[in-house]
């Protein structure tokens, strides 16, 4: 039976480093315990996997992908419509009635920022307002690309009928996007599940306030990841030469400035909603297993970061933790509510708490999942140990047992 849940558990250690800047600059912080600790968030997280270009990348699996953007009308419908010798103004006439009409209530409250912001910038000496030259929604939307192909089909066939003019075209559109249920039918026809809104949306999901796309709960559960430990933080004094002036036999540099470096090992925690996944996927189940094969690595190697140039902040996990199970999930962040001591062997000890954590949630609870691990001198702590490799598939294997 295969399991409903897939839970990775993992313990990174990461020298100094900035992995996650709040918008003062500073590393993200979180109180837990009675001290505070260091934080990625788990919008950080999701966005340097997604982005991931590497071996067992989510972009390296064959689905159409999702595209997270405020401007995907523009690039996918606009654009293609314009390259084809559409006016740049009549195609984006089309696209703002699709948009008007998918979004609904949001695009609306973006009409109004945009009326008023460009009463504000154009009237005047440059007389009355006119439109945005990027079309642009009023915040970030996620679209698959079978939905914004099929939505690029509907203006090209609009236009078509109009011979290109833009207010019988903007009619035409009207008239096919009148039928809700008809045109949800066909956007969810384009791909099984949830697919028509891509990858990174089956995954992640997304939030659509208007009534014709669909809504995907996501299937991936992540949390904030946060050091075992206390903060440890250090401001780093930097200098930037300046090679004219140390030419010249000059001491002075040309910037001076701080930035804050942290270092620490984070627990780190991510949930697969197995059944979900499976409806999200359409119950494609060769798709199932390999992106759960390649989230287990990407959850294992890839590193988020601020400050690459100048930290190299990249690490690769001591311990990779995974559970397959039918009762509800529940983190281990909890054998870290005591913090681990900062002047001992913290991989170790971190190794201690988590097990004798976990010896009493079996003790009390029952041992109610299959578990195997991968992790670096962890045999004292975890017994039968394999390599990643092996972890993935094991992985793959309790999702589609």
């Amino acid at each position: 039976m295969a399991a409903r849940f897939l839970q990775i558990h993992t313990l990174t250690s990461y020298p100094a480093s900035l992995l996650n800047r709040d918008d003062a600059g500073f590393a993200k912080r979180m109180p837990f315990g009675g001290v505070v600790r260091t934080r990625i968030s788990s919008q950080c997280q999701k966005a340097h996997w997604r982005a991931y270009e590497g071996e067992h990348a989510l972009r390296s699996i064959d689905a159409p992908q999702s595209v997270r953007s405020r401007e995907s009308f523009e690039e996918y419908i606009v654009k293609p419509l314009v390259e084809e010798g559409v006016n740049a103004d009549v195609a984006r006439g089309v696209a703002r009635k699709l948009v008007g009409r998918l979004l609904g209530s949001e695009q609306k409250k973006q009409k109004a920022e945009r009326s008023s912001k460009g009463k504000k910038s154009l009237e005047g000496e440059e007389g009355p307002a006119t439109e945005d030259q990027t079309l642009k929604t009023a915040q970030v939307t996620v679209l698959g690309r079978p939905e914004l192909d099929y939505l690029c089909q509907l203006a090209r066939a609009a236009l078509k009928d109009s011979s290109g003019d833009r207010a019988q075209a903007e009619k035409t559109i009207d008239a096919q996007l009148r039928n809700d249920k008809e045109l949800k039918k066909n956007l969810q026809a384009l791909m099984p599940g949830s697919l028509e809104a891509g990858l990174g949306a089956a995954l992640f999901g997304r939030m659509i306030t208007g009534d014709i796309l669909a809504r995907t709960d996501a299937a991936i559960h992540v949390a904030h990841a946060m050091t075992v430990h206390s903060q440890m933080t250090e401001s780093d004094y930097f200098s930037a030469l300046d090679d004219l002036i140390r030419n010249e036999g000059e001491q002075e540099s040309g910037h001076i400035n701080a930035s804050e470096l942290t270092s620490g090992v984070y627990y780190g925690y991510v949930v697969i909603d197995v059944t979900g996944l499976r409806s999200n996927l359409g119950d494609t189940e060769a798709l199932m297993g390999d992106v759960v094969q390649n989230l287990v690595h990407m959850i294992a190697t890839v590193s988020p970061g601020a400050k690459k140039g100048s930290t190299a902040p990249y690490s690769y996990a001591h311990l990779v933790l995974v559970e397959a199970g039918n009762a509800q999930p529940r983190t281990l962040q909890n054998a870290f509510l005591k913090p681990i001591r900062s002047d001992g062997d913290i991989i170790e000890n971190s190794y201690r708490a988590l097990a004798g954590h976990m010896a009493e949630l079996d003790r009390i609870y029952g041992k109610n999942e299959q578990r195997a691990h991968a992790g670096i001198d962890s045999s004292e702590h975890f017994a039968g140990g394999t390599d990643l490799a092996r972890l993935a598939t094991w992985s793959r294997e309790q999702v589609l047992a």
